[in-house]
């Protein structure tokens, strides 16, 4: 069969179980919808909250940027898997201990005040958006370049299947969906990784692989490796540029983002007993484990093989998978000496206004390639960095089901953290707007309705985040998790180990960070992108790694402002203290 044929059985089968699990599993109630019952085993969730976290940036975009990062790639590891330590210890037993649904009932609880409530709603909602942003995007790319529509269309269909089970099923539904989704996942991420590294290492598991030497040969990979990409001009592979301010800063915030994520720290409020909720954390990082310690290998693997496929070759002769992935805009070859050959290096590269910026962005998210030619050693070859695990099988000319099968968990990593984030986004109104908020008489039927509207209206929104993406899969997630950890983490951390902090601290560090962090987000990204160095950012850190800084200005002005009002009521300290006992 065809690899277009064989993505289709793959994927449709997919769906289909996805879609069956969502209608044996249906919510009745807003427990079911909110939390599954309450009554999730230790083990699924455990698999649910790897499959929840190991998104569309973990499964496509995370070895795509190692590969081309090299070793400054490895901030990703450390921090999106550290994270889960200060979860498992710090947050996890105590929120589930409280018993509610959502963060912002926690929030609203703790600090007394349904203004922290709605500040949380917010934060929670803009940290959402943003996360969900890359999960669309990544679904896009993979119907637009493997069942061959346009990305939009994409982009559209997976909107449809996400409203499906999300509105449908709930958490529950959600739950017992990203159980399946993960096994689909990390079969599809593990077998190619094998085949591969057999092919370049003649090892069969990837982790060793990744530092044996190569076939048929005394050298190790990672020092061929290097000497390649210097060769062409890059830094060596295994050599950091990025400081190492910016390095512990990026590290730190995406391991404190992690740990203030709504839709992972919503799981732990799914198990029956608060001794599962740490259980469900360690399973998690055993399973995310799978995945994070061969995306390394994978990484490499994929760098090693680009080159190898097209470096000097005949545009005429250039491979099929280049082809592919060119008709679709995400692959761009300029002829730059006009001598039909393709040639990939660092070179002197040049856009209008902005120089020594490698590339220009399309519509699409595609890497655009310049006409200017005066500089001698151009770069001719764009290549966007979200594409390599998924070409990866096809460079390595592995068989066609394999193909089908990276497309297939690709899917499901993309779709089953988009389905979290927007029941995440669709408890915060329905529960913590309307119920909680401005209309506390509503029915549970009349809620648990408003629940699924506004995971339709948050699906809608999602889907123009994906037909209009704002950057790399991973760089956009990567943002997300700086906004949590400068607004969420903070004010989890201090409702639960500080008895003095009060709402108007809690409110105000919040505000602040979200502030701070988003503004410097922005203005780096989009208001002046052409600025977007370590020339011209604060000591040196960079828009990924600011929501370190950022949360530390929220503990910083929630302590201030708290001095400056009462203390808690009593009955919140009494709240705190019962939390806190085993």
């Amino acid at each position: 069969m065809s690899t277009q044929a064989l993505t289709y059985l793959f994927v449709g089968m997919s769906f289909v179980l996805y879609i069956g699990i969502a209608i044996w599993s249906k919510a009745k109630s807003t427990s079911d919808f909110y939390v599954a019952g309450k009554g999730v085993n230790p083990v699924a969730n455990g698999m649910a909250t790897a499959a929840d976290w190991m998104s569309a940036a973990s499964f496509i975009s995370m070895a795509g940027l190692i590969a081309f990062m090299g070793k400054d790639g490895s901030v990703y590891l450390m921090g999106w898997t550290g994270g889960y330590v200060l979860l498992a210890l710090l947050l996890a037993p105590y929120l589930r201990k409280f018993g509610q649904y959502t963060v912002p009932d926690f929030i609203g609880t703790r600090y007394y005040s349904k203004a922290a409530r709605l500040v949380a709603v917010v934060c929670l909602i803009f940290i959402s958006f943003t996360y969900v942003a890359g999960q669309m995007r990544g679904v896009g790319i993979v119907f637009s370049r493997f069942l061959e529509v346009d990305i939009n269309l994409g982009v559209i269909i997976g909107m449809i299947i996400v409203f499906f089970y999300a509105v449908l099923g709930g958490m529950k539904g959600i739950t017992y969906t990203q159980v399946a989704q993960y096994c689909v996942l990390i079969f599809a991420y593990l077998v190619p990784a094998i085949f591969i590294s057999i092919l370049i290492t003649g090892n069969p598991i990837p982790q060793l692989g990744f530092g044996d030497t190569v076939v048929n040969s005394s050298t190790y990979l990672l020092d061929k490796l290097d000497q390649v990409t210097v060769d062409l001009g890059f830094v060596a592979y295994t050599e950091s540029i990025k400081s190492n301010i910016d390095i512990f800063c990026i590290t730190g915030a995406l391991m404190f983002g992690t740990a203030g994520l709504p839709h992972v720290i919503v799981r732990f409020f799914t198990v029956p007993r608060v001794s599962d909720a740490r259980k469900s954390a360690g399973y998690a990082l055993i399973f995310i484990a799978l995945l994070y310690t061969t995306a390394p290998a994978v990484g490499a693997f994929a760098r090693m093989n680009f080159i190898d496929s097209i470096q000097d070759s005949e545009y005429s002769s250039a491979p099929a998978w280049f082809k592919n992935w060119e008709n679709i805009g995400l692959i761009a070859w300029n002829d730059k000496n006009s001598d039909g050959y393709i040639h990939y290096s660092a070179g002197n590269t040049f856009k209008e206004g902005r120089p020594n910026f490698i590339d220009e962005i399309g519509e699409s998210g595609e890497r655009l390639t310049s006409n200017i030619s005066n500089f001698s050693n151009q770069n001719e070859v764009y290549i966007d960095k979200d594409i390599m695990v998924l070409a990866n099988p096809e460079i390595a000319n592995l068989p066609n089901w394999i193909i089908a099968l990276v497309a297939a968990g690709a899917l499901a990593a993309a779709l089953s953290t988009a389905a979290g984030l927007l029941l995440v986004i669709s408890s915060s109104i329905s529960h913590d707007l309307l119920k909680k908020t401005f209309k506390p008489n509503i029915t549970e039927k009349q809620e648990l309705l408003y629940a699924r509207c506004s995971a339709a209206f948050a699906i809608l929104i999602a889907g123009l985040f994906g037909i209009y993406p704002p950057g790399f899969v991973a760089q956009v997630v990567a943002f997300a998790f700086g906004l949590a950890a400068a607004t969420i983490f903070p004010a989890l951390f201090l409702g639960i180990f500080s008895k003095s902090t009060n709402k108007e601290g809690a409110i105000a560090g919040m505000l602040a960070g979200l502030a701070f962090t988003s503004s410097y987000i922005i203005y780096f990204k989009f208001i002046n992108p052409q600025l977007d160095n370590s020339n011209f950012w604060i000591g040196s850190i960079s828009p990924e790694g600011i929501g370190f800084i950022g949360m530390f200005v929220n503990f910083f002005i929630a302590f201030l402002v708290t001095k400056f009002f009462a203390n808690p009521p009593k009955e919140v300290n009494e709240l705190i203290q019962t939390i806190r006992q085993p």
